[in-house]
């Protein structure tokens, strides 16, 4: 079976879908490795690293992808690389139909079987291949440092000769996988954290870190371990009860997102305008819409003294560990596609059903058969 890694070719995107040290596991389970040279480089790995580890590395992703049994990406594959793609592969990364729609038409003319990390579903028996967990661990410790390093004081208190400085107060909004992470970060780091989830469920997490729990009296507990979307009433209701919250922090953290749908605004802003001079909000759901009104994706915003941190792609921010999580949910899920030194997929498998967006060629789901003008 031969795995092809080509390199990303999304802008931004540092992060590599296969680490040295999976590549050398996947050589033993008898894989046969091809990366595309140069794939690992920004996530500080050569292709010297590649290659010790018993990969072969190719000059281009032609023929990295030619005679593949498997293809991995971190984002979906371009137009131009899903062409090379040997009919019937499969080909495994994060992966939103929508926003693939001409790269999925030419995979699903190749018959491929069509893999998202996105879908996969929120069981015990997949939590070795949850990328979206593994992700969000890295951009809850990415947006926790952000907000210390915007912030112009210190997030510890510190008793010096000159004086005692009293600890940052900092407001985690979401606490999911992402904002227990930046709740743990933050606590670390000495601050005073509160945190709020509309999830009464998140409550005995956010305290077994050392974070005092904010209820607000608005629930919305949804399916799968997820917040489900809330009414406008419930909306309203939530952002005048956080008004007074947001304004005495020094630093918010915002992780909030609904799968699938643009994220919640929690943050407006009258809100960031109510905080202090030298404020900050960083925003982890800028890619998705951003929970405060006044973010713009990968971009610095001041509002009246307030800095509004927009990140961009949290994991890729910290590659190399963030690919080093990333290819070890790969690896588990190759283990579940292939049997005997086949790429073999069991359809019967809750795990592999819930993650397929095309079977063979034909569209998994009715959404992505609308996607792809299909009636199938």
């Amino acid at each position: 079976m031969k795995l092809a890694i080509a390199a990303e070719t999304v802008a931004g995107e540092r992060r590599v879908a296969v680490v040295p040290d999976v590549a050398k596991r996947l050589v033993s389970a008898g894989w046969s490795v091809s990366v595309q040279s140069g794939a690992g480089v920004q996530a500080a790995f050569t292709d010297a690293d590649y290659a010790a580890a018993g990969a072969e590395v190719s000059p281009d992703a032609a023929s990295c992808l030619t005679g593949a049994a498997a293809v991995v990406r971190v984002q979906p594959l371009g137009v131009q690389d899903a062409s090379f793609v040997p009919e019937g592969s499969a080909v495994l990364s994060f992966l939103q139909p929508a926003a693939a729609v001409d790269a999925l038409r030419v995979l699903s003319a190749k018959r491929c079987s069509v893999f998202s990390f996105d879908l996969l579903p929120r069981i015990s028996r997949a939590q070795s291949m949850d990328a979206l967990s593994s992700q969000a661990t890295v951009s809850g410790y990415r947006a926790a440092l952000a907000a210390a390093t915007h912030l112009g004081r210190f997030f510890p208190m510190l008793m010096t000769a000159a004086g005692t400085v009293p600890p940052a107060k900092v407001l985690v909004m979401g606490a999911g996988v992402a904002g227990l992470q930046a709740i743990a970060t933050c606590r670390r780091l000495g601050a005073v954290v509160r945190a709020y989830d509309v999830r009464a469920a998140a409550k005995e997490e956010a305290e077994s870190l050392g974070a005092t729990f904010v209820d607000l009296g608005v629930s919305a507990e949804g399916d799968g371990g997820y917040a489900r979307e809330l009414t406008p009433e419930e909306v309203a209701a939530q952002q005048r009860a956080l008004a007074d919250e947001v304004a005495k922090a020094d630093a918010v953290v915002t992780t909030a997102a609904v799968p699938g749908r643009r994220a919640p605004v929690l943050v407006t802003r009258a809100m960031v305008e109510a905080m202090g001079t030298g404020a900050v909000v960083v925003d982890m759901a800028a890619d998705s819409g951003g929970n405060c009104e006044v973010t713009e994706r990968g971009k610095d915003v001041v509002v009246n003294g307030t800095t509004v941190v927009g990140m961009a792609n949290p994991p890729s921010g910290m590659p190399t560990h963030a690919s080093a999580l990333y290819a070890r949910n790969v690896q588990n899920v190759l283990a579940l596609l292939s049997t005997d030194g086949v790429v073999a997929p069991d359809w019967d498998d809750e795990i592999v059903a819930g993650m397929c967006v095309l079977r063979e060629g034909e569209p998994a789901s009715a959404s992505t058969a609308e996607l792809l003008g299909s009636t199938s």
